[in-house]
């Protein structure tokens, strides 16, 4: 059915090295942009300056978003579709610029891999892109730990001491590293001139609230702010402690000046994408940064962006907090779906993945039809696109297509992986028919000034299928403090499992009659979110028995092997 893996088809790193790139300056003259304005980083990378943003052009041209049913282990390939959707659209003679995530390292070392596409739909320079890029997390880890170390100094400090109560702190350190053995740890031993002891932990820097923050932040000003807006913890005497008591924000925005700049890369087909910010969507936003989509926005006819993992986590977040706080409003919306997710969601094991069932397709299409109904309530008619592999059969391609012309919706097959801009041609035309039809009117799922658990009961019920929301007595403790801390009127980013639409990773398809369980809250009030936490999420990740690093290697020409 597809030529997605054929006999010795070469691997993504091997087709992404075997690319000849353009100088980065001739990139940026496909957007308007001289090469003078940028700040280069070598020959095929560069920062994009703020002032590039043009507030009077972002509505008049198109957000295309890229989202997926619910995901396997292996992923449904979001970022390929979107980079090969970017490729088809210029085929067909549309100016369009992808705009994108950057990778975290935990992943690309761990069992994920990296995060530039695959096949002929990549961004490159991949080994870059996939590593440390431009320092962007880097620059997000020294700000985060920068906090953490006034944080400690001040409890230590004899001058200054705000009373912090250390078993309040809220605030852990970050690394880009999958490392579960820091997930928990005691800090300050070995005397008193190491400081005071307490207990401390570390997340993985793409979880860290000050990734959140570059994402949402609209300016410097913003960014700033936010960061001052940061909660720590809570005084001796019960008062809320900021970053900004600490007077924290503008050594953090210092560190994070370079970083604030989206950057500036290309497809293996010389079109111009953006990258810029990271934060995973089972946790976090799951987006890139307000200011790199609205930079694709001021130089090109067309953005074609992505949010992480189901259309439940990251399409649900761009909308109902992106989308609101910025101001933007999608004209057309693109669902990516396998036949083996299919077959996964309905009811085969690992090892019948690849092998052709009508049957598991039928009853796995509940998942895909559940996410096609979520994506009209913001109405937003969804593209179907079938990520094709060699293992589809015609009878499978042809009963999901069927099924989704039953709901109102295109289903096209996606060849981008083995054929680039040429293979995503059909799904381009699609999406500008959307586009041009006018009939997707975004609007958002709930309004911001809603009590906290009525934002919540909206999304467990519309978006989830659950029948209601149970909320644990640490739970209903946290809210209180949400109220006393003024932040009931925050728009809601949801901690789930990305495996199921429940908040149970076991439960496949369509879970009906469950109940969605809030087992605590956080509060990023610097981001400008709440966070229910649904189960036992993890904000540091462990490695794999076997990690992607062990097949890893480098010559002596410093030519990367094993990265994908």
């Amino acid at each position: 059915m597809s030529e997605q893996v054929q006999t010795k088809f070469p691997s993504d790193i091997e087709i992404a090295q075997a690319n000849v790139m353009e100088p980065i300056g001739d990139i940026a003259s496909k957007i308007g942009v001289d090469e003078e304005s940028i700040e280069w980083y070598g020959k095929y990378k560069a920062k994009l300056p703020l002032n590039l943003v043009n507030e009077s052009k972002i509505q008049q041209n198109n957000l295309i978003l890229v989202t997926a049913l619910t995901p396997t282990p292996a992923g449904e390939g979001k970022t390929t579709t979107s980079i090969g959707l970017t490729e088809g659209l210029n085929k067909i003679g549309k100016q369009a610029v992808a705009v994108l995530r950057e990778p975290s390292l935990g992943p690309v070392f761990g069992i994920k891999g990296g995060a530039a596409g695959g096949g002929y739909s990549q961004v490159v320079p991949m080994e870059d892109i996939n590593l440390h890029f431009t320092g962007d997390f880097s620059a997000v880890e020294k700000a985060n730990n920068l906090l953490s170390a006034l944080i400690d100094n001040n409890i230590q400090s004899k001058t200054r001491n705000l009373k912090i109560d250390p078993r309040t702190i809220v605030w852990k350190r970050v690394m880009d590293m999958n490392d579960r053995a820091l997930r928990d740890i005691t800090i300050g031993l070995g005397g008193t001139a190491n400081g005071i002891p307490r207990q401390d932990g570390f997340n993985i820097t793409p979880a860290s609230e000050v990734m959140a923050i570059l994402c949402m932040a609209s300016s410097m000003e913003d960014l700033k702010r936010r960061l001052g807006n940061i909660f720590i913890g809570f005084t001796f005497d019960k008062r809320p402690v900021y970053a900004r008591d600490l007077k924290a924000e503008n050594a953090m925005a210092i560190l994070l000046k370079d970083a604030i700049n989206p950057n500036l890369v290309q497809t293996l087909e010389g079109n111009p994408a953006i990258i810029h910010g990271g934060p995973f969507a089972n946790i976090a936003q799951g987006t890139n940064t307000i200011l790199a989509t609205k930079m694709g926005l001021s130089l090109s006819d067309y953005v074609v962006t992505e949010a992480g993992f189901g259309a439940d986590l990251g399409a649900e977040k761009f909308l109902n907090i992106k989308c609101v706080s910025a101001g933007l409003s999608p004209k057309a919306l693109v669902l990516v779906a396998t036949i083996r997710a299919l077959r996964h969601h309905g009811g085969a094991s690992k090892e019948e993945l690849n092998s052709v069932s009508v049957s598991n397709v039928e009853t796995g299409f509940a998942n895909l039809a559940k996410h096609i109904e979520n994506c009209q309530k913001f109405g937003l008619n969804p593209v179907v696109a079938i990520n094709a592999f060699p293992t589809d059969s015609e009878q499978e391609v042809d009963f999901v297509i069927a099924k989704c012309e039953e709901m109102g919706v295109n289903a096209v097959v996606a060849r981008g992986f083995a054929h680039g801009g040429e293979g995503m041609q059909l799904l381009a035309q699609k999406v500008v028919e959307e586009v041009e039809g006018g009939n997707n009117e975004f609007k958002p799922l709930y309004d911001w000034a809603l009590p906290v658990r009525d934002k919540i009961e909206i999304i467990a019920k519309e978006v989830y299928g659950a029948n209601g929301v149970e909320y644990s007595k640490k739970a209903l403790s946290d809210l209180s403090k949400i109220e006393q801390l003024g932040l009931s009127k925050l728009p809601i980013c949801m901690a789930k499992t990305q495996k199921s639409l429940s908040d149970n990773d076991k439960l496949r398809a369509r879970p009906t009659n469950f109940t969605v369980n809030v087992r605590e809250f956080e509060y990023a009030a610097g981001a400008g979110f709440i966070i229910p936490i649904l189960g036992k999420m993890m904000r540091m990740p462990g490695l794999p028995s076997i990690p992607a690093s062990e097949g890893m290697s480098i010559d002596d020409n410093g030519v990367v092997s094993g990265l994908s």
